[in-house]
């Protein structure tokens, strides 16, 4: 479904104000991949180690400038707009991602067109789950694993969540949008040019997002790549009890850690001061 020009200028205009959060020396690129063109927001030291960032759901990659501010003084930053979702990445129409092999096929292209053998990945919720699957189907690609909040990766989601989301996701309006935000993080105080953003994602047409099942135990115990799980505290989107629980029953070394205070959507735009030194302390810089 082609964007209206009115529609891609405001959403457009909201994406670089945010954008505009992100630390002097910050570039933009794009990457030509074999489902399309990924956009990316880049940060750090070109010949430091790689991050890949990977955003949630109908989210940008233009959330993750505090944590790339934290990152960027030991990594080489790439925050990532999923292709298919609110951003300036392009889908390819006639190669589109409808699989979770595609979304990994994408993924390998991304690194192959940024002359990178390996990268550790942060990703949060949607973007979590892009990652772990990533990292159980190409483990000598992934260094080291980050997800914040994951979705769909060790539990399923809340079914108050689901209830509340359901009139978003069936009519998405701006309204919509920014009364859902409002329920989950509790009405926390947040960037309101990021908010403004984040309504405004309802108008941006977007293709249905590859989905699939939680990883099984037996999947998830042969991951490979050191992982940290971190938990939002407040979190309505799922069980943390439970995720954290499967997710060391399961995961070989995993490290796991609640975000006090955090809810799912408050990450990783809003989150606790301590969260972006402690990802960076389990990056490393070597």
């Amino acid at each position: 479904m082609p964007v209206s020009a009115a529609v891609s200028g405001t959403f457009l205009a909201a994406y670089d104000a945010v954008l505009a959060r992100w630390p002097a020396g910050t570039t933009t690129s794009e990457r030509v991949t074999a489902h399309g063109t990924t956009h990316l927001i880049s940060y750090g030291p070109e010949d430091a180690p790689p991050v890949l960032l990977l955003p949630g759901g109908g989210a940008t990659a233009t959330g993750w400038y505090a944590t790339a501010a934290t990152l960027g003084r030991t990594h080489r930053v790439h925050a990532v707009d999923l292709i298919g979702e609110p951003g300036r990445s392009v889908p390819e129409d006639g190669n589109p991602l409808r699989t979770a092999d595609d979304l990994a096929s994408w993924l390998t292209s991304l690194l192959d067109a940024l002359d990178l053998r390996s990268a550790r990945l942060v990703g949060h919720s949607y973007g979590a789950w892009i990652a772990l699957r990533y990292a159980l189907t190409a483990p000598a690609r992934v260094d080291r694993l980050v997800l914040l909040d994951p979705t769909n990766c060790f539990t399923g989601f809340s079914p108050r969540y689901l209830l509340r989301a359901l009139p978003m996701l069936l009519r998405p309006t701006p309204a919509r949008n920014a009364a859902f935000l409002r329920w989950e993080t509790g009405g926390a105080r947040l960037d309101p040019e990021w908010r403004h953003l984040a309504a405004l994602a309802a108008d941006f047409p977007t293709v249905r997002p590859v989905t699939g099942p939680r990883p099984t135990a037996a999947e998830l115990n042969t991951l490979r790549p050191p992982t940290l799980v971190l938990l939002a505290e407040r979190s309505r989107a799922h069980d943390i009890a439970r995720a954290a629980a499967r997710a060391r029953a399961a995961v070989p070394g995993v490290e796991t850690a609640t975000l006090s205070g955090a809810t799912h959507h408050t990450l990783p735009v809003g989150s606790p001061p301590e969260t972006y030194d402690r990802i960076a302390g389990f990056l490393g810089s070597a």
